[in-house]
C-alpha cells in the first residue's frame, strides 16, 4: 500500500482542543487534511493544559510533530528585537530557533508536496522554503488592521505601539501573500479588503469561510438548575483573556446592561469563558452579571440563554460564537461589526444593534415574542452556509494537486519563488 502523501503544517497555537475561534479553525483544517496526507505538525503550546493533547495529535497527524513550549513573559521580551530590526513585534515573538531547524529538517528529509503556515507570524518559517512546494498562508484574518483597530482604542505611548505593529505586521502580510502560492482569508469582507492591500496578489487572496459542527452544535433543552426560575440570562461566550471580548464584555456589562434591565425584567448577563482578566471578575454582581470562567461545555449556557450576544465593537472576520448560537437555533443580538464577515440578514436572521437602547429594544422584543421563527432561520443559515468540508474544499484541492495548486507566478517561473 503506498504512504500518504507529505504535508506540512504550522500553527501559532496548538489546534487542539477547539475551545478558542483560531483553534476551531485550526483543527478543522487539520483533520480533514490529516485524511488523506501524512501531516507533519509544528506549533506552540501556549497552555500547560493543551500538553495532554499532544498524543492524541500525534495519532491524527500520523507524521513528525515538532510542539515548542511559548513562555509568555519569555516572549514578550524576545519582541522587542523588533524594535531594532524594523519589524513587527509578533514576528520575533514567534521566532524560536529550534522550530526553525525543525521545519527545515522536515522540508529536507520529507519533501512534503505542500505547507499551510496557520496565521501570520507562521509565514516566516515558509517564506524562504525551497520550491516546488505549494506554500498556503492561512491569514484568517488581517491582524495589522486589527492592531489598527486597537491602536484607536489606546492612549499613548500604547496606541503609537499598535499603530506601529500594524504598519509592519501589514508590509509583512502583503510581501508574503506576493510569494506564497495562495493566501486564505475567513470571509468576502476580510478577502476583498486584503485584495485592496496587495492588488500584485489578489488572483491568488481566496475566502475560504469557517465552518460549523451542526451535530455538536446542535439544539437542546436547557439544563435544569443551570439559571433561576426567574432569571432571563443573556450569554456571552469566549476567551475571556482576549481584548476584543474583555472590551465588549466591559461595555455591555457598564453601559448595556442597566439599559436592558430597565425594559426587562430579570436580565442577568453571563459571561461566559476561560481566563477572565480581574477587570472583568470585578464587574459580577450577585443577580445581575456572572463571571463563570472555564466552563467544561458552553453548550449548556448557550441552550439556556433567553438571548445570546456578542456586543464587539473591535471584530475581524468571523465570529464563531455568533455562528455557534445560531446552529443551536438561539436568538443573536450583536453589533454591525462582529456582523461583517457573517452571510447572514440582520433582522431575519439574527439582531443588529450598535448602542445600549438598540441591545435593551432588541432583547425586549426577544423575550415578549420568544423569537421562534428568528432562531430558526438562524440554525438553518448556519446549515446552508457553513459546512466545514464544503467550505475548506479549496483547500483540500489545492494541496491535493487536483486543484489550481500552482499561481500564475509559478506556472512561469517553474520555482514556486520570485
Amino acid at each position: 500500500m503506498s504512504q500518504s502523501p507529505d504535508l506540512l503544517f504550522l500553527a501559532h497555537r496548538i489546534p487542539y482542543p477547539p475551545n478558542k475561534g483560531d483553534k476551531i479553525r485550526s483543527w478543522n483544517e487539520l483533520k480533514l487534511l490529516a485524511r488523506d496526507h501524512r501531516v507533519h505538525l509544528g506549533c506552540f503550546v501556549d497552555a500547560e493544559a493543551d500538553w495532554q493533547h499532544v498524543e492524541f495529535l500525534k495519532e491524527t497527524c500520523g507524521g513528525e510533530c515538532y510542539f515548542a513550549p511559548l513562555d509568555k513573559r519569555t516572549a514578550t521580551l524576545r519582541s522587542v528585537r523588533g524594535f531594532l530590526t524594523g519589524e513587527a513585534l509578533s514576528l520575533p515573538y514567534y521566532h524560536d530557533r529550534r522550530f526553525a531547524a525543525w521545519v527545515r529538517d522536515v522540508v529536507a528529509r520529507h519533501r512534503p508536496r505542500a505547507a499551510v503556515a496557520f496565521s501570520s507570524q507562521m509565514a516566516q518559517y515558509l517564506i524562504d522554503a525551497p520550491p516546488p512546494m505549494i506554500r498556503v498562508m492561512d491569514m484568517i484574518d488581517v491582524d495589522s488592521d486589527k492592531w489598527r483597530q486597537y491602536a484607536t482604542r489606546k492612549s499613548p505611548p500604547m496606541s503609537w505601539v499598535f499603530a506601529r505593529e500594524a504598519r509592519c505586521l501589514e508590509r509583512f502580510e502583503i510581501r508574503v501573500a506576493e510569494r506564497f502560492d495562495a493566501t486564505f482569508l475567513v470571509s468576502r469582507q476580510e478577502t476583498e479588503f486584503f485584495q485592496r492591500l496587495a492588488p500584485q496578489a489578489a488572483e491568488r487572496v481566496r475566502c475560504v469561510r469557517n465552518g460549523v459542527d451542526t451535530a455538536f452544535f446542535a439544539p437542546q433543552p436547557p439544563q435544569p438548575g443551570l439559571f433561576a426560575a426567574q432569571e432571563f440570562p443573556l450569554v456571552f461566550t469566549g476567551a475571556m483573556d482576549y481584548w476584543p471580548n474583555i472590551d465588549a464584555a466591559l461595555w455591555f456589562a457598564r453601559e448595556i446592561l442597566p439599559a436592558v434591565r430597565t425594559r426587562v425584567a430579570g436580565a442577568v448577563f453571563y459571561i461566559v469563558g476561560s481566563n477572565p482578566t480581574p477587570e472583568l471578575r470585578a464587574v459580577a454582581r450577585a443577580g445581575e452579571i456572572v463571571v463563570t470562567g472555564t466552563v467544561p461545555d458552553t453548550r449548556p449556557y448557550i441552550a439556556g440563554a433567553g438571548a445570546v450576544v456578542a456586543p464587539l465593537r473591535i471584530a475581524r472576520g468571523v465570529q464563531n460564537k455568533v455562528l455557534e448560537a445560531m446552529a443551536m437555533a438561539k436568538p443573536v443580538v450583536t453589533t454591525t461589526k462582529a456582523l461583517q464577515g457573517i452571510d447572514a440578514v440582520a433582522g431575519e436572521d439574527l439582531l443588529i444593534a450598535d448602542e445600549p437602547y438598540g441591545f435593551a429594544a432588541a432583547i425586549e422584543g426577544i423575550k415578549h415574542s420568544g423569537a421562534h421563527e428568528i432562531a430558526a432561520r438562524a440554525r438553518a443559515c448556519v446549515m446552508r452556509n457553513y459546512g466545514w468540508e464544503s467550505n475548506l474544499s479549496y483547500l483540500l484541492d489545492l494541496v491535493a494537486g487536483t486543484g489550481p495548486a500552482t499561481s500564475t507566478r509559478t506556472q512561469q517561473t517553474g520555482t514556486g519563488r520570485p
